[in-house]
């Protein structure tokens, strides 16, 4: 790509390098200056759909995970302790960053960040 001057995605101006790669705010595309300026060959557009906990490990359907951080509960006194281990996790499409389902003990059911659990 000879122009960095606009996303190849969205050609929006507002652009940054960030490390090795330039990174467009509006449309989170992700691109280095060795990829075509085709979007639909980048292999960013296949990984935005994936959900990734805290380490960059690949979640999947029915997975354990492991809560790396107290997590508070809304609206309640009850806090899930660091450590404590989830089965069997529901990955949901949310726009609030809430992207895993899951049951604990004690608590019921409840929304997770995937970056507050890593995978077990």
């Amino acid at each position: 790509m000879s122009d960095a001057t606009n996303c190849p995605k969205c050609q929006s101006a507002n652009i940054y390098f960030e490390g090795s790669i330039w990174t467009c705010p509006e449309c989170w595309n992700e691109w280095t200056i060795f990829q075509t300026n085709e979007a639909d060959s980048s292999p960013t557009t296949e990984t935005d759909s994936r959900i990734k906990d805290a380490f960059g490990n690949i979640l999947a359907e029915g997975d354990a995970v492991t809560i790396i951080k107290d997590l508070k509960i809304k609206g309640s006194s009850a806090v899930v302790k660091i450590g404590t281990k989830i089965k069997n996790i529901r990955l949901v499409d949310s726009d609030d960053g809430h992207n895993i389902a899951c049951k604990i003990d004690g608590i019921g059911s409840i929304h997770l960040k995937s970056e507050f659990v890593k995978k077990a």
